[in-house]
């Protein structure tokens, strides 16, 4: 059993393992790739504080477009998502409630962690800046 799954699962009430993978595997993974993309450049930028302000600035641009990207793939995944239930919502006539109700739970599944990236790379932009303000006014 996987130690990250059971763990985060026991604090947050879900497995997050399960839910990557509910949410569309290819499309977890590009908003994954955005959230590693942004931590690459939080820590470059992190590591650029007492350098040029032209550095800094670039890769601060960096994390928040990351960030946004993770954020509009998990949203265009989302409605290729909704697009591939209402065909087979279509074909199959007639279903239950609970039936669309999960459908639509597993759609909402991949913006949840693209909101995620977009706050984690906002957040760690908003900090740096606040770092960088406070390295120059000393």
């Amino acid at each position: 059993m996987n130690i990250l799954s059971t763990d985060l699962g026991v604090i947050f009430g879900f497995n997050i393992i399960d839910r990557f993978q509910e949410g569309g595997t290819t499309g977890m993974t590009l908003v994954l790739i955005c959230f590693l993309i942004v931590i690459f450049f939080a820590i470059k930028a992190f590591n650029s504080l007492k350098g040029s302000e032209a550095v800094f600035q670039k890769n601060k641009k960096l994390i928040n477009h990351a960030a946004i990207l993770g954020l509009v793939i998990s949203l265009m995944n989302s409605l290729m998502g909704l697009i591939g239930a209402f065909d087979a919502i279509e074909t199959a006539g007639d279903i239950s409630p609970s039936l669309l109700a999960g459908g639509l739970k597993i759609t909402l599944l991949s913006p949840l962690f693209g909101l995620l990236v977009l706050i984690c790379g906002f957040t760690a932009s908003f900090i740096l800046t606040v770092m960088r303000r406070a390295e120059v006014e000393s």
